[in-house]
């Protein structure tokens, strides 16, 4: 989003992660602007019953939690390394500098935020209202229209374990296993090798 160079120029840092490392913590106060640059991070609550919701998935290029920089509140989820993983982070002082600085880059920033909102306003009435195949396939064609910007039948391999797919649909990963098969047999997806296309 953001080109590595001008965040250097700002004073941002490279910092390397192993697979499950936390990068913050849901209430801490946010002060960082995060950038991947390799490899995929979540954000996820976990309910008081120990259930793991996914808020959202991050690779290469894709920036996380600016929503508690901008407004100066705690960040309402953990970010965890998924795999090994390079994020830039950059504090918040010389990120409102850089925005500043480039209004057309605060203007990207400002349309993917935007695109988020949209995206979680969906998903909280698909969640609310919808049946199980209903979620499932609205989730991956989010990923496959608005991520990964595909467009025709079974074009798109889904990257997303059966239990990711759960916990971003807030579904039991039987309930996704038993949709998926009868998603397959309407010709909604394709299974290949255990692998699932839309």
């Amino acid at each position: 989003m953001i080109s590595e160079g001008l965040l250097l120029d700002f004073g941002a840092r490279k910092v390397e992660y192993s697979k499950g490392d936390q990068l913050f913590a849901e209430g801490e106060a946010a002060q960082n602007y995060y950038q991947v640059v390799s490899g995929e991070v979540k954000m996820n609550n976990y309910n008081q019953d120990g259930k793991e919701f996914i808020q959202g998935l991050f690779s290469a290029g894709q920036s996380f939690g600016e929503p508690p920089l901008f407004a100066s509140v705690k960040y309402p989820a953990n970010a965890e390394a998924l795999t090994e993983a390079v994020v830039i982070q950059l504090h918040k002082e010389p990120f409102f500098e850089l925005l500043a600085a480039h209004p057309d880059i605060h203007l990207k920033i400002t349309q993917t935020l935007a695109s988020r909102l949209f995206y979680k306003a969906v998903m909280a009435s698909e969640i609310a209202s919808q049946e199980p195949e209903h979620r499932i396939l609205r989730i991956i064609d989010y990923f496959k229209k608005h991520v990964h910007k595909l467009s025709g039948n079974y074009t798109f391999k889904v990257d997303l374990t059966r239990q990711q797919i759960a916990d971003l649909t807030g579904l039991r990963v039987e309930t996704v296993i038993r949709a998926m098969k009868s998603l397959e047999k309407k010709g909604e997806i394709q299974i290949k090798n255990r692998k699932v296309y839309r």
